[in-house]
This record gives C-alpha cells, sequence and structure tokens, in this order.
C-alpha cells in the first residue's frame, strides 16, 4: 500500500469537507487503488499544525470541531502560531507528498512552486495562484504534477474533459461558452421567472450563495477568473487585463458599504425586469456567460434562446459547452452543481487520487 502524505493549507468551508471527504474514503481507496492519504500538516491564516508521522482520526475531528466553532488551528492542542507556507512545506514535506491549496489567497503562490521543485504533487481549489501573470500559470502547471480541476465548476469535471479529452484527441476547439457561478445563474433563473433582482440577490445572500459583500460574485470577477484558466488550459498566454467584464452594478455603487449598497438595489430593479422582458419577446432569456474563442475571451449579461442548453440552464447549477471539430453540430455540455463546499471538496479529492496513481 502506498501511504501518500497531505500537506494542506486552508480549514475554512471547502479545507474541512475534505478532511472530512479523504478520511471516508480511506477505506476504499486503500482496497479500490492500493493507496491511502495521511495527512501530515494542516494550516490557516493563523495557525499550523505538523505531525511527522501523521494525524489520527480523532487529532483531526478535534480540529474541525475547533475551526468550525471559530478557532484557529493555533488555538487546537497540536497547533502554533504558523509563520511562511514554504516553511511548512520545507518541514513536512516527504516523498510522494502533495500540497492542497483550498484557501482564497494570493499568498500561497511560493510555497506550491517549492513543493512542485521538490517533485511533490498540487492541488487547487483557489484560483487566484493560476489567475496571476501567465508566467506563473505556466510554472504551476509545467510540470504536470499541478491539478485544479475546482476551480472551475467545482466537482463538475471541467478541466479534465478539456486537457485529459479534448486537448490529447487533437480536436481543435472553436468557442467554450458557459455559465461557471451558481450565484449568478440563481439570478438570472429568478428573473426568468419574473422575480426582482434587488429581492433575489438579498436571498441569495441569506442562502450563503453570495459572498458577505454580494459586490464579489455580481463583479464578473470570479467568472472572469474561471474563463481566464479555461483559456490558459488551452494554452493562450492571457493575462486577466485582458478580458472585459461586465458587472450587474454600475460602478457608483462599487463605493460604500454592503448596507448602502442593498438599500441601492431596487433602483436597478426596472432595468433588469425591461432587459428580461426584451429577451423573452425574442424567445430568449437572460444568463451571465463567459465565452471563450480565438485567443480572447468575454464575460457578461447575454441573451441566449430559450430552447439552447444555457436557456435550460436552472438554479445554480454550473454548465458549460464545448464546441469543438467532433461536436460540432451538438456540443459536449457538462452541467453539475456549481455551488457548495461539498462539490468543490469532491473536485479536489479526485484531483488527489489522480496525483497519486500517477
Amino acid at each position: 500500500m502506498k501511504i501518500v502524505p497531505l500537506i494542506q493549507f486552508g480549514l475554512g468551508g471547502v479545507g474541512r469537507a475534505l478532511v472530512r471527504r479523504v478520511l471516508d474514503a480511506n477505506d476504499d481507496f486503500e482496497w479500490r487503488y492500493g493507496i491511502r492519504f495521511l495527512y501530515v500538516a494542516l494550516s490557516d491564516s493563523r495557525g499550523a499544525a505538523v505531525a511527522a508521522e501523521g494525524f489520527s482520526y480523532a487529532q483531526l475531528m478535534h480540529m474541525l470541531t475547533v475551526k468550525a466553532s471559530g478557532g484557529s488551528l493555533a488555538d487546537s492542542e497540536w497547533g502554533y502560531k504558523r509563520g511562511e507556507l514554504t516553511d511548512l512545506v520545507d518541514l513536512a514535506g516527504t516523498e510522494d507528498a502533495i500540497v492542497i491549496d483550498v484557501t482564497a489567497s494570493d499568498e500561497t503562490v511560493d510555497a506550491l512552486l517549492l513543493a512542485l521543485e521538490r517533485g511533490y504533487g498540487a492541488a487547487l481549489a483557489n484560483k487566484k495562484p493560476l489567475t496571476g501573470p501567465y508566467r506563473t500559470f505556466r510554472h504551476l502547471t509545467a510540470s504536470g504534477r499541478c491539478r485544479y480541476e475546482s476551480t472551475v465548476g467545482a466537482g463538475v469535471p471541467v478541466i479534465a474533459t478539456l486537457s485529459e479529452t479534448i486537448i490529447p484527441s487533437h480536436d481543435p476547439v472553436h468557442h467554450i461558452q458557459g455559465c461557471f457561478s451558481g450565484t449568478l445563474g440563481f439570478l438570472t433563473t429568478g428573473l426568468e421567472a419574473g422575480r426582482s433582482f434587488s429581492q433575489l440577490v438579498a436571498e441569495a445572500r441569506t442562502r450563503g450563495y453570495t459572498e458577505p459583500d454580494p459586490r464579489d460574485d455580481l463583479s464578473g470577477m470570479d467568472v472572469a477568473r474561471k474563463a481566464l484558466i479555461l483559456a490558459r488550459t488551452l494554452g493562450w498566454p492571457l493575462e486577466m487585463e485582458q478580458i472585459p467584464v461586465e458587472p450587474l452594478f454600475p460602478p457608483e455603487m462599487a463605493q460604500g458599504s454592503v448596507a448602502e449598497f442593498m438599500t441601492a438595489l431596487p433602483r436597478l430593479d426596472e432595468a433588469y425586469a425591461q432587459q428580461m422582458a426584451q429577451a423573452r419577446a425574442q424567445n430568449h432569456t437572460l444568463r451571465y456567460v463567459a465565452r471563450i474563442e480565438a485567443g480572447e475571451t468575454r464575460v457578461g449579461l447575454q441573451e441566449v434562446p430559450l430552447d439552447s442548453a444555457l436557456g435550460q440552464l436552472r438554479g445554480s447549477d454550473n454548465l458549460v459547452a464545448f464546441h469543438t471539430q467532433v461536436y460540432a453540430e451538438t456540443p459536449l455540455v457538462l452541467q453539475g452543481r456549481g455551488a457548495g463546499v461539498d462539490g468543490t471538496a469532491a473536485g479536489v479529492l479526485a484531483d488527489l487520487v489522480a496525483l497519486a496513481r500517477s
């Protein structure tokens, strides 16, 4: 049996879901694949914990309880105030180790590069390391030991389909079109049902679909990052500033507090209701779409035919349609759960298994 040491950055919702999923799956993976994952180090924004021999089930569950109650690993029995993440990789890294990044930080790049330089694997749900300078994306992905399925579409196998099926089959991509935000999908299908924009944003925030500041979602930047990752996976050397992004609120509403933003939202209701009515008059609807074509990417609200794959999308699902030479008349479409910690954690775990078996 192969023991695979894990070093994990991040113990938020996704990080905790991943730890539980790994622990639940280990017995199955042992007989199915001949591998067993062993957590040797974990970190959060303030603390870290390291055990060369690996943490037990009970120890990991205790740390998850501390985190779920609002504490830090630094507050746990085995934790300490952490320094640089590169020090954690240096201290805990061993042969066959995999470093996991389930943070939302842009400060993990150096640690990830160090891990890859030492021959370790890396599995990312964090989009930021892959959407900085293009040269950094190339450094992270050149070895083939960095997997990042959950950065686009959560657990929907978008990256695997592109990098392990379409590209290796030498099937030229004409364009890729997709809805990559469960939050914005919830909003646009709600508009289609006749509900007001401000009411939908408030409900999405209450349900936890949005970030604490909904502008983080409504800006479209998360969709742009996902589109950029797909474009770069195709080999296109795009930078983020080259992508036109249409936010769902006017520039003046970018300023001020969250409370002020929420108070101002109703003044957008009529415009969005009219835009949806105009679309429906043409047998179309509105979706927040990323389009990747001819070396370029655009992100924004678009009219799409009601009977198209994007037009039939409902709720918070994600959908991507690959239009290629082989899939010319009918695109290759992937659809599934686009939001939630469990879907993202499932995608990371699949990456861990792929790295461990390679």
